[in-house]
């Protein structure tokens, strides 16, 4: 699926190729429902006797003990993954067209899960349930409870499968829903004291200290948030977007398209033309990094040569959907603390 298509999703259809963050479908939670402020209700540690677990829907999943085939969005299982919790199957971009492990699978072996689905509204419901699932988790990029990458086809035979947890990454700063797969990922046997676990979160923390005095001490240095496909350049605004919402908490200074330029893409972003792509000024552009959005090495237009941070060399990776683990996202704070850090102010 292309960027190009964006214009013409739903709601639900939004951004599942590239241009920002985007929707999913429904899928119904098994288990009680309570308060729609989140929390766990998390056993500590995969421990024998019952599991239960409240998601950012509010409804808590309970099980007689802590789910062993677990099925997950690609990058929530690369998430869990970073936390010593496998999975038995995934869904979502998991394998490139050559055959490597995508961007969004991090550092699990994509050898040994099973694929139930590569792309958009692709998912194998007989895989599945051969699966013997015991939860399936996702994402959440709307406030509807929508989870991410289950296809709205098959939403209600996957929901008789097995309950699902929902991690809300809408509308917040990345900060909550670290807290949230931190708090899953122990729940299911994670070892939150190791080194690897707690050094990551430190670094985490001291990247974000690092951004924080960067944007300090370069008010005027100007970041554009953009993705790239073969029709249309997309530029993201900080709202809506856990990463983004959270750099601008820190300071850093963003391009942000006005609310009626950004109705077109569900409020994330606005959608240019390649002749209009110079339409905002910039000194830092980040690039969306995903698989279905066209990479800037091989973006040929132009119009994009001529932007001044392109020509400054000004241009760094963005994970428009961050992998939820702290060993991940440190390099998406540390990355962006050094461009500004050392970028040339050219807009």
């Amino acid at each position: 699926m292309s960027n190009a298509r964006t214009a013409r999703f739903s709601r639900r259809g939004l951004l599942a190729a590239g241009g920002a963050l985007g929707l999913g479908a429904l899928v119904t939670a098994c288990g009680s429902e309570d308060s729609k402020d989140g929390g766990s209700e998390s056993t500590a540690g995969a421990q024998s006797g019952p599991w239960s677990f409240k998601d950012d829907r509010g409804k808590t999943v309970k099980l007689d003990k802590a789910p062993a085939n677990i099925v997950a969005f690609t990058g929530v299982a690369a998430a869990l993954h970073d936390y010593g919790v496998s999975v038995k199957g995934v869904f979502g971009p998991t394998k490139t067209q050559d055959g490597k492990a995508d961007v969004q699978a991090g550092d699990m072996d994509i050898s040994k899960v099973t694929i139930l689905g590569n792309t958009w509204d692709q998912f194998n419901v007989e895989k599945y349930a051969a699966l013997a699932p015991d939860v399936l988790i996702s994402t959440m990029f709307d406030d509807a409870g929508t989870l991410w990458y289950v296809p709205e086809a098959s939403k209600d035979k996957i929901a008789k499968l097995a309950p699902s947890v929902g991690i809300s990454v809408y509308d917040r700063q990345i900060t909550a829903p670290l807290q949230r797969m931190w708090e899953l990922a122990e729940s299911l046997g994670g070892d939150m004291k190791s080194a690897k676990a707690t050094d990551a979160k430190k670094r985490f923390e001291e990247a974000s200290e690092r951004l924080r005095k960067a944007a300090k001490a370069h008010p005027d240095i100007k970041v554009m948030a953009g993705s790239a496909s073969q029709e249309l350049f997309y530029v993201s605004g900080t709202n809506l977007s856990i990463d983004l919402e959270y750099f601008k908490a820190l300071g850093v200074n963003f391009v942000e398209p006005p609310e009626k330029a950004k109705a077109q893409g569900g409020g994330w972003f606005e959608s240019l033309s390649w002749e209009n792509v110079d339409k905002y000024k910039a000194d830092i552009i980040m690039m969306d990094d995903r698989s279905s959005a066209i990479q800037p090495a091989d973006i040929t237009e132009a119009t994009w040569k001529k932007l001044p941070a392109v020509k400054a060399g000004q241009v760094i990776a963005r994970s428009a959907e961050p992998i939820l683990s702290y060993d991940k996202c440190v390099p998406l704070v540390e990355n962006l603390a050094k461009a500004i850090e050392t970028a040339k102010k050219v807009s």
